[in-house]
């Protein structure tokens, strides 16, 4: 397992390879969301026969609540700064979604103590085009959104560009619950002509590739890293939760294709465990990222990466 070091404040750092991973956490928190809102179908004794691995960084026995964390990863790699999602934002209405609504974090503050100014990012991935994983694409200048990565290429899914449109909005599972992202985290920065719409699958160097992963949305994707024999895949949103690891057949609340969830988690999971490849979703507390094997057949927490917890 690689080691981490920390820097502060509450950033932690580990290479893969020739590649440096850094973790800057908007927040971590409790969620408003009991098991059976956030994965629906779970059953209390999953739950329970699961909870020394789940309580108390992923899951409040006592209250049966979640937890959650809204988090970045940071990778530099072939002298580039890469953002991987981008967290909810400051000060943006979701209507359907008060957890990210009208928020004041000190993301921009984690980002410095990593050393990243926002100008010095070179390329922003967004995974998906989910409220929580665009959201500091933009910041509010004036009256304004604007980038607040003026120097970057945002890589979006080209699916998702069309899917989360403001016309089909109606037409999605989520629905209201994507309201205003579009327009102020998408569109300034196809505004601003920093968006390149990818599909099939993105080379990004020779060390970080982006291939689709559809089910959570359409356009969902992975960054596989590989090198120095060191292997990752940054999950996105293939999984909201630590039960998963044990029970990957559970779904969020949030995917719009549940068949087509299930079926790119259990490719991912089967890469990772077969290629010793660390997995680095995008909501984990706790340690935030895991290696994974195979148990009988199924799968099952191999270890935790060398992560603070928060």
């Amino acid at each position: 397992m690689p080691t981490a070091r920390t820097t502060p404040p509450e950033v932690t750092t580990l290479r893969l390879g020739d590649v440096e991973i850094t973790r800057v956490v908007e927040f971590s928190e409790v969620s408003p969301m009991t098991t059976d809102v956030f994965f629906p179908g779970s059953t209390p004794e999953e739950w329970q026969r699961h909870a020394a691995l789940l309580d108390p960084d992923h899951w409040d026995a006592r209250t049966d609540l979640t937890r959650v964390a809204t988090q970045s990863w940071v990778l530099r790699s072939e002298g580039r700064v890469v953002v991987i999602d981008t967290g909810a934002g400051n000060g943006k209405y979701r209507p359907l979604q008060p957890i990210w609504s009208y928020l004041d974090t000190g993301y921009l503050d984690n980002l410095a103590a990593a050393g990243v100014r926002p100008e010095d990012v070179d390329l922003v991935v967004n995974t998906h085009l989910h409220d929580d994983h665009v959201g500091w694409n933009t910041r509010l200048e004036g009256r304004d959104w604007v980038p607040t990565f003026p120097n970057a290429t945002y890589l979006m899914p080209a699916i998702d560009l069309a899917y989360w449109h403001p016309d089909n909005l109606h037409r999605t599972v989520f629905g209201r619950g994507n309201q205003n992202v579009f327009e102020d985290s998408v569109q300034p920065v196809l505004d601003a002509g920093l968006v390149t719409p990818w599909e099939d699958s993105y080379v990004i160097d020779g060390n970080l590739r982006l291939e689709p992963a559809p089910g959570h949305t359409p356009g969902s994707s992975v960054v596989h890293l590989e090198s120095g024999g060191d292997r990752a895949v940054f999950a996105g949103d293939l999984l909201h939760g630590a039960i998963q690891i044990h029970e990957p057949h559970l779904n969020s609340c949030f995917e719009e294709d549940e068949e087509g969830a299930r079926t790119s988690r259990a490719r991912m999971f089967a890469y990772a465990a077969d290629h010793g490849a660390l997995v680095f979703p995008a909501h984990l507390p706790g340690q935030g990222a895991f290696e994974i094997r195979r148990e009988g057949s199924g799968f099952g927490l191999a270890g935790w990466a060398g992560f603070s917890r928060t």
